[in-house]
């Protein structure tokens, strides 16, 4: 009965992190595809635009978080809503989630310079639990009380964009619901023949996120454009600061720190007009360095209005 204590305080410790803690995925390159942490983005290239990325969290961490998203959307109905459809995939721990969104976003035009965005969208998680994945000194009692799950979810996020040609704000939320996948008391033996137990549980948490980002011309060759984005669930709550540099109409190079754990650096280079690739790289300070470094590649392709947005830069 012992190690039955032993194995229900290490689930429990395991998914506190989730529980807690950051639930939804980080993404470095945020600013040039912001469909994925705000709805109001649909429509806001002026033009169709898919983009798929990879993040590889903590690379050679057995475990750590594995991301991979799919995002498409453009404006209809002239220009006045955008729609979309998102696809993730996200791995982490014995934690796999699939889930599929679709967007809409209503522009209004508030004048000639400034567009004000209101966007929900909508989908459908499926999470898989696979403790087969934790490796454990015994494995006396751990059939019995871990089991793989399986669980299905309506997820809905919600958010607004403001933008100019060299400014925007955005604030979204995510898991609007608060949707619970599952909430166990698991009744165990203690020392003394006595019975206790443990509240085992999972819900997803509300995310709320604000980006900001503003662009300065500082000759025909070069912008600089600082960017900003916090995250907050609950009472914990995370930022970054972005400083970006567009060059030569061609290549965004920036480098970024992130609040309570480390320094990163990306880039972003346009082979063509409607062809453009991202990279970024992460790596902790102190004890978050013995995690081991991030790597996020992106791909994108933009079939109307992109020239202009080379010409004009902006993060849209």
């Amino acid at each position: 009965m012992k190690m039955k204590k032993q194995i229900l305080l290490l689930f429990s410790f395991v998914f506190a992190l989730a529980a807690n803690a950051q639930q939804d995925p980080q993404y470095n390159l945020y600013q040039f595809n912001q469909m994925v942490i705000n709805p109001a983005y649909a429509g806001a290239r002026d033009g169709l635009s898919v983009v798929a990325s990879v993040r590889n969290q903590w690379a050679g961490f057995k475990g750590a978080p594995k991301t991979s998203c799919l995002s498409l959307h453009g404006p209809v109905l002239n220009k006045n809503l955008g729609v979309g459809l998102t696809v993730i995939s996200d791995v982490m721990g014995p934690r796999n989630m699939v889930g599929v969104y679709g967007n809409v976003a209503y522009i209004l035009k508030l004048n000639s310079n400034w567009k004000l965005s209101f966007g929900v969208n909508a989908g459908y998680n499926r999470f898989q639990f696979d403790f087969n994945e934790i490796r454990f000194k015994t494995t006396e009692n751990s059939t019995y009380i871990l089991q793989n799950q399986s669980y299905n979810a309506l997820d809905i996020n919600a958010g607004f964009y403001l933008r100019s040609n060299t400014f925007f704000v955005g604030l979204s939320a995510t898991h609007i619901q608060n949707n619970s996948l599952y909430d166990y008391e698991i009744a165990v033996d203690t020392t003394g023949g006595k019975t206790g137990s443990y509240n085992v549980s999972y819900r997803l948490r509300t995310h709320t996120m604000f980006t900001i980002g503003k662009s300065f011309k500082i000759n025909d060759n070069l912008i600089f454009a600082p960017t900003i984005m916090t995250r907050r669930i609950g009472t914990h709550g995370s930022g970054d600061l972005n400083l970006n540099f567009f060059i030569n109409n061609k290549l965004w190079v920036g480098l970024f720190m992130r609040g309570g754990y480390g320094p990163g650096f990306l880039f972003q280079y346009y082979i063509s007009n409607k062809f453009r690739v991202a990279y970024s790289y992460d790596s902790g300070l102190k004890d978050a360095r013995k995690l081991g470094a991030s790597h996020e590649v992106m791909i994108g392709f933009d079939f109307s209005g992109t020239k202009a947005k080379m010409l004009n830069p902006r993060f849209l």
